[in-house]
């Protein structure tokens, strides 16, 4: 098959009836851009038929290449291994429920060929989100621009265009707790958005409308590229010690007029705020940590179940069709 000029990398969870429209449109797309593409779908552990559509696929068309993840990995560790997958001199990173539409994907082309690394969607209108999903978005996009030493556009998702090099550089980043939305900013280039009104979901629903799975996101965000959870714990110890010496001044000053403090009450509620104080800062200090623990272990980033048309992955342990197929 030719060498792709462009790829298309869409994680996959529980996506069943929008992967035959999600080719069908790239492909009307692509072809008319005229240039060599393929279409890398990952399958994080899907519990429908997902998997098996993308081998359908596959079959119907060589362009269309997959992988199958042995479990749910997440999506960070989906798009990582779709990217360590991918051939082409410029990789397009889509969702697969369309709400990012693949009409816009000519735009970052024409954007690439003037000569930028990376090309982002920038989302105007978010049609069919909740207002408490674009509150929030907003909220999380402003606080870790504001906390992080790292430039990442407002109002931008994972929905963008990049060079082969960018793509190498983040296909050597060991880390595994990743926020691609932050390392594709960190590593630099020359970058640039292009608008678009972002879509309703096509069909199914959206995996991140729960605070259950917008929280770890967030705090892998902010743990991946800021020390400030650290520096607010070390805040907070300033903060306590300067009101403790406060107290201590007061304490004196009343003993020495012969006062007395509010008795056990207001002992009790300074304890438990010092606990709490403390309790959070181990917390965060445990983040951190764990992480460390994580990263030390040094397991596979991801395991392969199966995959079409795709030989051979970096960071994964694989286990190949044809031994699956010799077991049964």
């Amino acid at each position: 098959m030719e060498k792709p000029v462009f790829s298309i990398v869409s994680p996959v969870y529980n996506e069943e009836p929008v992967l035959q429209r999600l080719y069908e449109r790239i492909r009307e797309v692509m072809d008319q851009v005229g240039e060599a593409w393929e279409l890398v779908l990952v399958d994080d552990g899907s519990r429908d038929r997902s998997a098996e559509i993308i081998g359908e696929l596959h079959a119907q068309d060589p362009r269309v290449r997959g992988i199958s993840f042995s479990r749910n990995f997440g999506f960070q560790i989906a798009v990582t291994a779709g990217l360590d997958a991918t051939r082409g001199d410029a990789v397009i990173l889509t969702d697969a429920d369309l709400q990012d539409p693949p009409e816009v994907i000519p735009d970052m082309i024409a954007k690439w060929r003037e000569g930028y690394d990376v090309v982002y969607g920038v989302r105007g209108n978010r049609q069919g989100e909740t207002w408490f999903k674009k509150f929030t978005a907003k909220a999380f996009y402003r606080t870790i621009d504001s906390i992080t030493g790292i430039d990442i556009p407002l109002d931008t998702g994972d929905f963008r265009l990049m060079d082969r090099r960018v793509v190498n550089v983040i296909g050597s980043m060991k880390e595994r707790n990743r926020f691609l939305r932050g390392m594709v900013p960190w590593v630099g280039f020359k970058q640039t958005g292009v608008h678009y009104e972002r879509h309703a979901r096509y069909a199914g629903e959206s995996k991140f409308n729960s605070v259950r799975r917008m929280l770890p996101f967030a705090i892998d965000a902010i743990t991946s590229f800021s020390n400030f959870p650290l520096q607010l714990a070390m805040y907070f110890g300033f903060f306590i010690a300067f009101l403790s010496l406060i107290a201590i001044v007061l304490v004196f000053g009343l003993r020495l007029m012969n006062g007395e403090l509010s008795g056990q009450a207001t002992t009790l509620a300074v304890v438990l705020f010092l606990g709490g104080i403390q309790l959070i800062s181990l917390g965060i200090i445990g983040e951190y940590i764990g992480r460390i623990y994580e990263e030390v272990k040094g397991r596979p980033l991801y395991l392969v179940q199966q995959s079409w048309g795709i030989e051979n992955l970096k960071r994964a342990e694989v286990t190949s069709n044809a031994t699956k197929d010799n077991r049964n």
